[in-house]
């Protein structure tokens, strides 16, 4: 973790209609207060962020020629270590990684109509005891987690429970008592959404099956293999014993997915296909990893760095933070939150984006406060996002509008899901490429766009430094002229914050009137500039740049 850093510059304060220089600057890298609601959370594929260490590239063959992009490109747990302890997503103000499931991929793989693919996204599980060798290793992961920690970010594991990977020669189809094969989801109905195939080729758990089941045979002979049967059968009967599960085929899976809650202290999930499983299975299963979580921080106190509760967050596609807590089947409406998910991805952020500044903001900010006030205490939050590793219709498709998408993502209320690669305008199209393989190019690091970097570097330490951007009450003020200016105030146990944020602005002077906001300051901080402000009867003369503005108190 890096200390504090000084820097002092002497420089002559100019005529009052400037802004004023740094006088000095203060990196006080100490952690962030923290809110979940308000997090900036990084999301990557492993194989496609960075390869740190190329030895694991070929550990299992998976040599047949793919379509474009749908073979594993060398990305691992190295790699992600790398980039953090380079500070790459601290520069970048993120708080929170999600990763795509970090479990044994299937070893061969299929061809959906876009090419022969490999599992390299994670969400083609063979064994959810083991991890994907072409990641890494499980003590590779817990480093992972553990140098995460140390740098004050938290780690977001994503899990899928509702279906195994596709059948090929060397992955057998799980037994019928655990999996159906057909028919496929058609969503006329709740039914429909959950007891069925999410596509032809996926092996469904059946999550509502109450019949007891043995182990599958294809599991036992791997693990005897593996020389660890008799450890996961001396697990598995502990679990079923403490817990009073009975052995149905999802309580197997919640077992294997919460034991990385308990082994490597995993700070949350994010939950794929949520509307594919019963809300009743979701509940046992949130509940087991609370207590997984908790477990963990028992055993590890000394690795322990925050004390915030298990954080669940769930992919309910469609989804969006306007319709409130509910999602509306054809036949009922379901509040998933009732079954232990804190927030859910927000569906309708990258539409709602193409609106002005002043009503996007005002817009989640009646969001934010509706669903927290449906049921008073009970915290129910939204993650936004502008592109996706499976949404087709992001919002800028060709990145032209990657500084605008910076500033209506980070500042806007509720959490941030920054998808690898937003910040330097990664492309969402590859020649060559077919279906959501083009949403899932591989970072370049050889060639970031260093202006673009800059610019979502700047909003995201602001916002990662403010918890007001996220979870204040937002207030726009009286201005007249492009873009919109507002205030935001946060006072939620025992921590107070406020700022005072631009987006959408002219560039050049601009004279705001602070003192409703800040009524007792005589200085304020530019921090999209890093510039020193007098305050002159209430007022300040900021320089905005990218059209932005980003006052906060010295």
């Amino acid at each position: 973790m890096r200390s504090f850093f000084y820097f002092l510059f002497f420089l002559l304060l100019t005529a009052s209609c400037k802004e004023s220089l740094i006088e000095e600057v203060v990196f006080d890298e100490q952690p962030a207060y923290f809110d979940w609601s308000a997090a900036n959370v990084y999301f990557l594929l492993t194989d496609r962020f960075h390869n740190g260490d190329k030895s694991n590239d070929s550990i299992i063959d998976r040599s047949k020629e793919t379509g474009k992009l749908r073979g594993f490109e060398g990305g691992d747990f190295a790699g992600i270590i790398q980039k953090i302890e380079e500070g790459y997503f601290t520069d970048l103000g993120v708080n929170a990684i999600w990763l795509t499931p970090i479990w044994e991929q299937i070893h061969g793989g299929v061809d959906e109509g876009t090419g022969y693919s490999y599992a390299f996204h994670g969400y083609w599980a063979k064994d959810w005891t083991a991890v994907e060798p072409s990641y890494g290793t499980l003590e590779e992961f817990k480093k992972l987690v553990d140098i995460a920690h140390k740098n004050h970010i938290r780690i977001l594991l994503d899990v899928v429970i509702n279906h195994t990977g596709p059948v090929t020669e060397q992955d057998p189809l799980w037994p019928e008592e655990w999996v159906r094969t057909g028919p496929s989801c058609t969503y006329q109905d709740q039914s429909t959404a959950v007891t069925c195939t999410l596509t032809n080729n996926l092996p469904d758990i059946k999550t509502e099956s109450s019949q007891e089941v043995a182990l599958p045979q294809h599991l036992v002979e791997k693990w005897k293999k593996e020389g660890r049967y008799d450890q996961e059968v001396k697990e598995l009967d502990a679990f079923f014993t403490f817990s009073g599960l009975t052995r149905t085929p999802v309580n197997y899976l919640i077992k294997w997915v919460t034991d990385y809650a308990r082994e490597t202290g995993v700070d949350g999930f994010r939950i794929d296909t949520v509307k594919h499983v019963e809300e009743s299975v979701w509940a046992t299963f949130n509940e087991q990893a609370i207590l997984a979580f908790e477990e963990w921080k028992k055993n590890h106190p000394e690795q322990s760095f925050h004390d915030d509760a298990f954080f669940i967050v769930g992919e309910l596609y469609g989804y969006e933070a306007s319709g409130g807590r509910v999602y509306p089947f054809s036949d009922q409406q379901v509040d998933y939150f009732d079954a232990g998910y804190d927030a859910m991805i927000n569906f309708g952020f990258k539409n709602h984006a193409v609106a002005d500044y002043k009503e996007l903001f005002k817009r989640y900010d009646g969001f934010r406060k509706n669903l927290l006030n449906e049921k008073p205490g009970s915290g129910a939050y939204f993650m936004n996002y502008i592109s996706s590793h499976d949404d087709g219709q992001p919002f800028d498709a060709h990145r032209e509008k990657a500084m605008e998408s910076a500033a209506k993502l980070l500042l806007t209320p509720g959490m941030t899901q920054i998808y690898y690669g937003d910040e330097i305008a990664r492309p969402l199209v590859a020649e060559g490429a077919v279906g959501d393989a083009n949403l899932r190019t591989v970072m370049d690091w050889d060639h970031l766009n260093l202006e673009i970097l800059t610019h979502w570097q700047k909003l995201g330490k602001f916002r990662n430094r403010h918890v007001a951007v996220g979870a204040g009450d937002h207030f726009s003020l009286e201005y007249k002229g492009a873009g919109t200016l507002a205030a935001r105030f946060y006072d939620n146990n025992d921590h107070q914050d406020t700022v005072l944020i631009g987006a959408g602005l002219a560039d050049g002077l601009l004279e705001i009137q602070v003192a409703k906001v800040f009524p007792k300051a005589s200085r304020l901080r530019n921090a999209y500039t890093e510039k020193k402000l007098p305050v002159v009867n209430g007022k300040v003369t900021v320089m905005v740049e990218n059209g932005v503005v980003l006052l906060e108190k010295l």
